[in-house]
């Protein structure tokens, strides 16, 4: 036997253990993976994408020429209405019924 055919029957052993690794159900013949495989990422990522085609009641928002120019001239004069705070919510006192450490 020469030194070929050896070569020869070693790359189609070799061949023949790949094919063994193929699978059948459309994933990734080389490695195995799965079709979903990065499914999370790419799910992740397309929720971070603003709809390119939003859809609004309306054509154009409501808006008032003589509010911005009342608004504009407020910031000109530092003179700008302070927001409202918000109020936040308080929770009635309560007790606890642990104990207050060693005694």
């Amino acid at each position: 036997m020469s030194i070929e055919t050896i070569r020869a029957g070693i790359a189609i052993g070799i061949a023949g253990l790949l094919c063994a690794c193929a699978t059948t159900n459309g994933g990734d013949p080389v490695l195995g993976w799965n079709d979903n495989f990065g499914e999370a990422n790419r799910h992740t990522m397309a929720a971070q994408i603003i709809d390119p085609h939003p859809v609004y009641d309306t054509a154009l928002p409501a808006a008032s020429g003589e509010h911005a120019a009342q608004a504009t001239a407020r910031y000109r004069t530092d003179k700008v209405k302070k927001p409202e705070r918000p109020a936040t919510s308080t929770i009635g006192g309560g007790s606890s019924s642990g104990s207050a450490g060693p005694q």
